[in-house]
């Protein structure tokens, strides 16, 4: 790495660092006005995220459909927009892993996994991608379009799930068919954890690579810094914009093909929980670093792990963890305002320069 990149890494690191204390500083005096010691809520944190393999394993549980989402953010900010929509490329994608899947009982197990897997990417690339081409073509604000693209998937989905693709054999809970149990996904080796942890670190890793390692990924970042400077280059920005946004959207599809595949086996309203707006945390805590997203992702699954302990131990609302991840959201974009700004962490400038 050349000394500059150390410098913006270690920066990067800092400010992350100090963001998260300072918000357990807040969240700390939130649960002191709800009447608890804020070092025994810190404990139990720890304990339900990371302090027992079954809490790690839970912990990993939740940070694999964080990563994909976060990659709807991120891959698409490299390039200079500002996309939400992962939330709905995840249920797009898990309508379209169960639509495809139903049909697919009678093929051999690995391709039948890897039908529903494209699927559910694709759908989710198109979704994402589709708002991509309405800014380029017609400039509409893509973070306008992709939230108001949220409430479209999760409209389509509730409709689907209430009445064409309902099964009518549940009658406790409102849900989609199932798909063949030859399809499902099991577990990774040692590790009670699914498929989509393995497939989520590499799709960073790759994406890190693509962005980091590249001439697209090159002029990505020529374009996410200078529109202007990218069109004196005679980079292709259509269709730069429209195949970030398109990778982007296929990542969090794939979240949810694997929320179908591996936790649930069907489509249900558990789909909308909030997954594709935490991705949204966890791509501007990792700076749009795809390889980032793997650690920041651990980080807030651990949150949300501990969230069940929180609540048995303390009586706590289950909103807790939500409010300590609105903290910590308010707070790294504040932080922003701290990049380039803080002496001692900039790059030093040799003699002359």
């Amino acid at each position: 790495m050349t000394p500059v990149a150390i410098a913006q890494s270690r920066e990067a690191v800092t400010i992350n660092v100090a963001a998260f204390l300072l918000t357990l500083a807040l969240f700390g005096v939130y649960v002191t006005f709800l009447g608890h010691n804020p070092w025994d809520v810190y404990y139990v944190l720890w304990l339900g995220s990371f302090a027992r393999m079954i809490s790690i394993e839970s912990t990993l549980t939740n940070a694999a459909p964080l990563m994909l989402t976060a990659l709807c953010t991120a891959i698409p900010a490299r390039a200079g927009l500002l996309v939400i929509g992962g939330e709905g490329a995840l249920v797009v994608g898990a309508l379209a892993a169960v639509l495809v899947g139903v049909t697919l009982g009678g093929l051999p197990a690995w391709l039948g996994i890897t039908l529903v897997g494209l699927s559910a990417a694709i759908a989710g690339g198109a979704w994402i991608g589709a708002a991509g081409a309405l800014r380029q073509r017609r400039g509409v604000n893509e973070t306008i379009s992709t939230l108001l693209l949220n409430y479209i998937a999760i409209a389509v989905m509730y409709h689907l799930i209430s009445g064409p693709i309902r099964d009518y054999e549940r009658v406790l809970k409102t849900s989609s068919w199932s798909i063949p149990d030859s399809l499902r996904v099991g577990e990774m080796p040692f590790i009670d954890v699914h498929w989509g942890l393995g497939v989520g670190v590499i799709a960073c890793l790759v994406l890190y690579v693509v962005m980091r390692r590249t001439s697209f990924g090159f002029g990505v970042d020529i374009l996410g810094g200078n529109q202007r400077a990218a069109q004196v280059a005679g980079l292709p920005i259509d269709r730069m914009v429209i195949l970030c946004c398109f990778a982007g959207g296929a990542a969090a599809g794939l979240a949810g093909g694997f929320e179908i595949m591996a936790v649930h086996g069907f489509a249900s309203e558990s789909l909308a929980v909030g997954f594709g707006y935490a991705g949204i945390l966890v791509a501007f805590l990792a700076r749009q670093n795809p390889a980032a997203i793997i650690l920041m992702a651990i980080l807030l699954g651990g949150i949300t792990a501990s969230g069940g302990l929180l609540q048995r131990r303390f009586d706590l609302p289950d909103a807790t963890t939500q409010v300590l991840q609105g903290i910590l959201f308010m707070i790294v974009l504040a932080s922003n305002a701290c990049y380039g700004r803080i002496g001692f962490l900039q790059p030093k400038q040799k003699a002359g320069a």
